[in-house]
């Protein structure tokens, strides 16, 4: 039985749902259905399905399998890992479900020089054009043609993707990111401050961006983890926050760390007016939204967010600390993470008595 079902969609549109639903000995033995915006399009896939369910008489396990495309399975891993896996690695997933022909394939026919083109075409796009960028893109494609097959029964094979990803290092179409050791200047710090002590002044329910940049450079936590931060998390009698679903490449869940805050960050922390549980009560994108726009505005160029948390790590241990003395405070697992950090030029904290500290905490 073979049939067109057509639905009105939220938004007003039409939808058409192409359902197929065979019976053998009185059981169902297969149903399978696939949504389209245009009727004929329903219906050129309902007579090829017929036509290949056809072909394969009584033996329908086959069937089970062909058709699914690439989309299916992105589909599944999405609604199957949900927030188990990180924002970025859900956001390339989804950007390769909607905006990338690859995704309409069928998983039994991507060939590992399928995979190489589609590399290619995010290469060539405008604004990725970054060998690292195409490199994020592959990997955490390869998540779903790793489980796919044996999860799902979605025909994605993994030797062809581990085959094209060798492929397109050596076409030098993929690379691993460069560590950025971008640190702002006193100069920059402090014209990113006023800017943001200027934008609450003029509207006090705007994010004190102030607050968020300083803690994020004295604390050394993410946009995510500063976001997460509840105030019965703040443990103030010993100087420290509990940091919760810290970023693991192997744990995105579970992964909670008691990390120790130097005494900047915990001042800063308590100047926040407890209003919610949180105690940064913001969504990290608009923090690093916000941040980006702000460096634009005052011509700081090729500095980020992130780099806070480097310049927070790089101070301690200009300041003489220990690796176990930073990796308390940064949540390094591993030291040999933070071999990178130690290599200096100068001691000291040159933030010692600099004003803009007790500037913050009071605005």
């Amino acid at each position: 039985m073979a049939h067109i079902i057509e639905r009105k969609r939220k938004d007003g549109s039409t939808a058409y749902l192409a359902q197929i639903a065979i019976k053998r000995k009185g059981q169902w033995a297969h149903r399978e259905s696939r949504t389209f915006d245009k009727k004929p399009a329903a219906n050129a896939w309902l007579k090829k399905r017929m036509k290949e369910i056809d072909a394969a008489g009584e033996d329908l396990r086959k069937i089970k399998a062909k058709g699914k495309t690439l989309r299916d399975a992105l589909d599944k891993y999405l609604d199957t890992a949900g927030d188990k896996i990180g924002t970025t690695k859900a956001q390339v997933l989804r950007t390769i479900r909607d905006e990338y022909d690859l995704s309409d394939k069928e998983a039994d026919e991507i060939q590992s020089s399928d995979i190489v083109q589609f590399a290619q075409e995010i290469a060539a796009r405008p604004g990725v054009a970054s060998a690292a960028t195409v490199q994020n893109y592959l990997s955490h494609l390869s998540a779903v043609f790793r489980i796919s097959r044996s999860a799902w029964s979605i025909p994605l094979d993994y030797l062809a993707m581990q085959e094209a990803m060798h492929a397109c290092k050596r076409l030098q179409i993929t690379a691993k990111s460069r560590s950025r050791d971008r640190r702002p200047t006193l100069g920059e710090l402090e014209a990113l401050l006023a800017h943001f002590m200027e934008a609450t002044a003029a509207n006090p329910r705007t994010m004190p961006m102030h607050k968020v940049t300083l803690f994020a450079l004295f604390s050394s936590r993410r946009e995510s983890e500063i976001t997460r931060a509840r105030w019965d998390g703040l443990d103030q009698e010993h100087s420290r926050v509990f940091v919760k679903d810290m970023k693991h490449p192997g744990q995105k869940v579970g992964n909670d760390v008691w990390c120790d805050l130097p005494e900047q960050a915990l001042k800063i922390a308590k100047s926040m007016p407890q209003k919610d549980e949180r105690v940064f009560p913001f969504n990290p994108d608009t923090i690093c939204t916000r941040f980006t726009r702000a460096c634009k505005l005052l011509q700081i160029e090729d500095l980020r967010f992130h780099d806070l948390r480097h310049e927070g790590i790089s101070r301690l241990f200009e300041m003489g600390n220990s690796i176990p003395q930073v990796a308390a405070v940064s949540g390094h697992r591993s030291w040999a993470s933070l071999q990178r950090y130690t290599h200096l030029r100068q001691t000291g904290d040159r933030y010692e008595g600099w004003e803009w500290i007790d500037r913050v905490c009071r605005a």
